[in-house]
C-alpha cells in the first residue's frame, strides 16, 4: 500500500499506463484535438499521440520534446470525458492527461516554482471569491453558505448529506442558495461546506505541486466526511472530477477505504424528482435551450429531465457542440471557447428561445451579461425550478456585470463594501476580473 498521497497518484498512473494498449481510441474520441493544435498527421496517427503521453508519464523531462502532439493534447484537454467511454480496458485517459500536465510542469520548473504557482493561484481565487461574494451577500447569507468565518456548532446528529459548494459558485451565490432552498423544500437535512477554506487543491495540481495538492485535498476530505449516509453532494464539476478521479482513489489506497461517495447535485435532484414533482407549479410558457457540458456523464440528461418536469417549459435543442465539464475548462482554448459561445448565442436567437439556461456557475458568469444584447434571458437551471416552486433569489452578479463599469459597480455596492470592511482598491481588482471574464465579446452598446 503506498505510504503517501503523491505515491498513490503515481502508482495509479503507472497501473493505467501498463494497462493502456496504445490503441489510440481515446485520441480519436476527443472532440478538441484540432482545436488543441494537433496537425492532421498527428490526428491521423492517434497511436503515436497516446504513446507520447505514456512515454511522458514514464520518462518525464527526457520525453518532453519527443512528441509535440502529445504535449498539445495534454495541455489542450478540456475534460470532456469522451476518452473514458472510448477505452475498452478500464483506463481513464482524462486522469492520465492530468498527470501528464503535472509531468510537463515538473519538467519546466523546480519545486519552489511549482509551490509558488499553486500558492499564487489559490490566493487569486480566494481573493476574487471573497470580494465578489461580499458585494452581494450580507453576513446572514454568507453564514448560510458556510462562509461565516467560524466553524458552525456541531449538530446532535449528522445531516443526511454534506453539500459541497466548491469555491467559485460563491461568486454567483443565488445559484447555491436556490440549491439549498430546494433541499429545504423536499425535506433534506444537510450541512454546507465550501469556499477557499475547503479547497479541492485544483490550483496545486495545475501547478504540478502534488505534495501540496494532497495536503489541501485530504484536509478538505476530512471535513466533508461527516454525513449520516456517507454521501457528499457536489456542486462544482471541477471539484467533483478532482475528488472522484484523483483524491478519493488515492485516499482509498493510502487509508484502505473511501470516507464517502460523491454525487453531483443535479443527479441527486433527478433521483428525488418524485419528491420534487408535487412542488412544481405551472410557469408562464417558456421556450428554453440548455447550455450543455457533458464532462460528468449523466448530468446533462438529468438536467433535461428536471426541466421537462416543470409545467410550461418547452426544451429546445440548439444542435450545438457540447464539450468539456464547464466553460472555465475551455479557457485553455480561448478562440475555440469564444467561437462556441458566439455560435450558441446566434442559434438561440434564431430558435426564438425565451431563455438560454446554464447549469454551472462558470457558464453563468461568462454568459450572463449577454442578456443585455440578445432577445432572451440568461438563467440558471435552478432559477427555472425555483420559479416553478415559488422560490426566488436575486441574480445580483448578472445585474452588476451588465453595468460593465467598475466605478458604477463599486458605487452600487458601497453599503456592503463598508459592512464587510473591504478595501476598495482590492475590491476593484476583483470587479475588473469579473468584467474581463467575457470570452464572447458583448455587442457595442
Amino acid at each position: 500500500m503506498p505510504e503517501t498521497f503523491e505515491a498513490a497518484l503515481k502508482a495509479r498512473a503507472d497501473a493505467m499506463a501498463d494497462a493502456c494498449t496504445r490503441c489510440g481510441k481515446c485520441v480519436e474520441a476527443c472532440p478538441v484535438t484540432g482545436a488543441a493544435g494537433l496537425e492532421t498527421a498527428a490526428r491521423e496517427n492517434p497511436v503515436s499521440v497516446i504513446g507520447g503521453i505514456i512515454d511522458l508519464l514514464r520518462n518525464g523531462r527526457s520525453s518532453l520534446e519527443g512528441n509535440e502532439a502529445a504535449r498539445q493534447w495534454a495541455q489542450g484537454c478540456i475534460r470532456s470525458g469522451d476518452c473514458i467511454e472510448a477505452c475498452d480496458y478500464g483506463v481513464n485517459p482524462r486522469f492520465l492527461l492530468a498527470m501528464a500536465r503535472v509531468a510537463i510542469a515538473r519538467a519546466k520548473h523546480d519545486a519552489v516554482a511549482l509551490r509558488r504557482g499553486g500558492v499564487e493561484g489559490f490566493r487569486h481565487v480566494a481573493h476574487d471569491v471573497k470580494h465578489i461574494s461580499r458585494l452581494q451577500l450580507d453576513d446572514a447569507l454568507l453564514e448560510r453558505l458556510g462562509q461565516a468565518g467560524k466553524s458552525p456548532p456541531a449538530a446532535d446528529t449528522p445531516p443526511d448529506f454534506v453539500f459541497y459548494t466548491g469555491c467559485n459558485v460563491l461568486k454567483t451565490p443565488h445559484i447555491a442558495l436556490l440549491a439549498l432552498d430546494i433541499m429545504d423544500a423536499i425535506g433534506i437535512s444537510y450541512s454546507v461546506m465550501g469556499g477557499p477554506t475547503h479547497c479541492c487543491g485544483i490550483q496545486q495540481l495545475r501547478s504540478g505541486d502534488l505534495a501540496s495538492f494532497g495536503r489541501f485535498a485530504e484536509n478538505t476530505l476530512d471535513k466533508l466526511a461527516h454525513s449520516k449516509g456517507g454521501e457528499v453532494l457536489s456542486w462544482c464539476p471541477s471539484c467533483h472530477v478532482q475528488y472522484t478521479e484523483m483524491t478519493l482513489p488515492a485516499v482509498e489506497k493510502t487509508r484502505g477505504s473511501k470516507p464517502f461517495e460523491m454525487t453531483p447535485f443535479t443527479m441527486f435532484v433527478r433521483k428525488n424528482l418524485d419528491r420534487l414533482r408535487p412542488l412544481l407549479r405551472p410557469v408562464a410558457p417558456m421556450r428554453i435551450a440548455l447550455h450543455k457540458h457533458p464532462g460528468i456523464r449523466g448530468v446533462v440528461a438529468a438536467a433535461e429531465e428536471i426541466l421537462r418536469a416543470v409545467p410550461g417549459i418547452e426544451l429546445v435543442d440548439l444542435q450545438q457542440p457540447a464539450v468539456g465539464i464547464q466553460s472555465n475548462d475551455l479557457k485553455v482554448l480561448p478562440a475555440y471557447r469564444r467561437e462556441l459561445q458566439q455560435r450558441e448565442l446566434e442559434a438561440a436567437e434564431a430558435a426564438g428561445v425565451d431563455a438560454l439556461v446554464a447549469l454551472y456557475h462558470s457558464d453563468h458568469r461568462e454568459l450572463c451579461a449577454h442578456e443585455r444584447d440578445w432577445p432572451f434571458r440568461i438563467m440558471n437551471l435552478y432559477e427555472i425550478v425555483g420559479l416553478s416552486m415559488g422560490l426566488h433569489r436575486d441574480d445580483d452578479f448578472k445585474r452588476l456585470k451588465i453595468m460593465q463599469d467598475a466605478d458604477a459597480i463599486l458605487a452600487d455596492c458601497q453599503d456592503l463594501i463598508q459592512e464587510h470592511g473591504l478595501d476598495v482598491a482590492s475590491t476593484r481588482l476583483a470587479v475588473q476580473a469579473m468584467l474581463d471574464e467575457q470570452p464572447a465579446p458583448l455587442r457595442v452598446s
